[in-house]
């Protein structure tokens, strides 16, 4: 491990013109050093603090190089890591075609990607604590093969919290724990194929791996408009179901309009249909208490999806849905008895959300993520006057409106500073009924704190 400037073994002679040129010998000095192997891949550069002090100038102006060449994707900057050379670098300034291919193909240092959280957030203590308990706690019983419903403790655990946080009217008995959303669609799709629909109406903008997972239950998709005021609702005829995220629409940021709630709500009542509502970043609301859950205007007409994906971890495989009692019934047969949710897990996140820990780390990400989005804001704001931030103060993402015909040239831009994100374009259904917009939407969730400055820097530099 290199712990100063000399330990490098390189030569670096900066004239003095001022931070700025300092910091742009200090890039180009590493860049190079990077470019031609002297600096090998993994190689661990010496602190900001100690390189400033060996080269006698400023430690802003050495971390303002390390940052531009994070995000070129020279070096990695990870928590409890350093700053290393990455693994990708560009292995030799003598074969400049091969170094584009490899910089093209390579893979993006941060995700803007949204729908994923902070990661490094994971409160693995409490979490640990929690499993203890569970684990103490837990009758014998509970490690047989079990309802296929979940857990009891776990069931109980979400209906009363759903209750308190999200207004929605549910018991235990109501309610069905899955693998993720994901699963909760896939069973929901093949019930719904079952009752005889064959069409479900979804938003113009949205996820297409939602879309893919119904048409595989034998169901198409239609897109309900959008407009500036949102989903349109009004324009729902024979369909069996509709898919919604009336919380904080997705990708588009915006809530369904009260109007729009009720008018969903009186055609499921008159036509039968059922409504699936994704409650789609439910618990992040940054400007207000978040707006209920569409389920507590009709039970019998909705069913309640979420999960703990974002808001402790994707990896944990953990969601539940709330529906009426003889649609239950069925998604409970179609769930099967050996397709169950691993019972350590169920009774961690019971005991978790009992225990009020669950309330704390959603508190702290809320602050975390609200913090991020003003900075987002502000930067914008700042370095791209012609780019507006669009949306509620909600969520793990937000959508950037660019000047129009930008948007690919954009997100090419993007790829070559080193960052993985989509254009609106990516979200739109096929089928949409909407005007087509130039934007980025830009999931500010998935880099951890020590790199987010960097990222949000590097994606400024992108903007038109």
């Amino acid at each position: 491990m290199a712990d100063s400037w000399a330990n490098l073994g390189i030569d670096l002679h900066l004239e003095p013109a001022g931070s700025s040129g300092l910091r742009r010998g200090l890039t180009d000095a590493l860049r190079d050093a990077v470019r031609t192997g002297r600096l090998a891949p993994g190689t661990r550069l010496p602190s900001s603090r100690t390189l400033a002090a060996d080269l006698g100038i400023a430690r802003n102006t050495v971390a303002e190089a390390y940052a531009d060449l994070v995000a070129e994707g020279w070096l990695t900057a990870r928590q409890g890591s350093g700053t290393r050379v990455a693994e990708r670098a560009v292995p030799s300034a003598a074969a400049p075609g091969a170094a584009v291919r490899r910089r093209t193909a390579g893979r993006p240092t941060h995700s803007l990607v949204p729908g994923t959280p902070d990661l490094a957030a994971f409160p693995r203590t409490e979490w640990l604590r929690a499993a203890r308990r569970a684990l103490t706690r837990a009758p014998n019983d509970a490690f047989g093969y079990g309802d296929p419903r979940g857990r009891p403790e776990l069931r109980t655990a979400v209906a009363e919290y759903l209750a308190r946080v999200r207004g929605v009217r549910a018991d235990p008995g109501s309610v069905l724990i899955t693998a993720g959303f994901s699963h909760a669609l896939r069973l929901l799709g093949t019930v719904l194929h079952g009752r005889g629909a064959r069409t479900v109406a979804v938003e113009s903008y949205g996820l297409d791996v939602h879309h893919d997972l119904l048409a595989r239950a034998g169901l198409t998709t239609t897109a309900l408009p959008y407009d500036q005021l949102g989903t349109d609702t009004t324009r729902l005829k024979k369909e069996g179901a509709v898919l919604l995220t009336p919380a904080h629409q997705f990708p588009m940021g915006t809530p369904l309009q009260p109007d729009q709630r009720a008018a969903v709500v009186d055609w499921a009542r008159r036509s039968g249909g059922l409504i699936l509502e994704d409650d789609y970043d439910g618990e992040f609301r940054y400007d207000r208490k978040p707006v209920g859950a569409l389920q507590g205007l009709d039970p019998e007409h909705v069913v309640h999806l979420g999960t703990a994906s974002k808001s402790l971890a994707p990896g944990l495989r953990l969601g539940w849905l709330v529906a009426p009692p003889a649609l239950l019934a069925e998604l409970t047969a179609a769930k099967g008895h050996s397709d169950t949710v691993g019972v350590l897990d169920q009774l961690t996140l019971a005991e978790f959300i009992a225990s009020g820990a669950y309330d704390r780390h959603v508190r702290a990400a809320r602050q975390r993520y609200r913090r991020r989005r003003d900075q987002l804001a502000a930067a914008v704001a700042d370095r791209a006057p012609e780019v507006t931030v669009t949306g509620i103060a909600a969520g793990l993402h937000a959508v950037l409106r660019l000047p129009p015909g930008t948007e690919q040239a954009v997100v090419r831009a993007a790829h070559w500073q080193g960052l993985a994100l989509h254009g609106l374009a990516f979200y739109r259904h096929r089928l949409a009924v909407a005007e087509p917009l130039d934007a980025l939407v830009v999931g500010y969730g998935t880099p951890p704190d020590s790199t987010w400055p960097t990222v949000l820097e590097a994606l400024c530099r992108t903007l038109p």
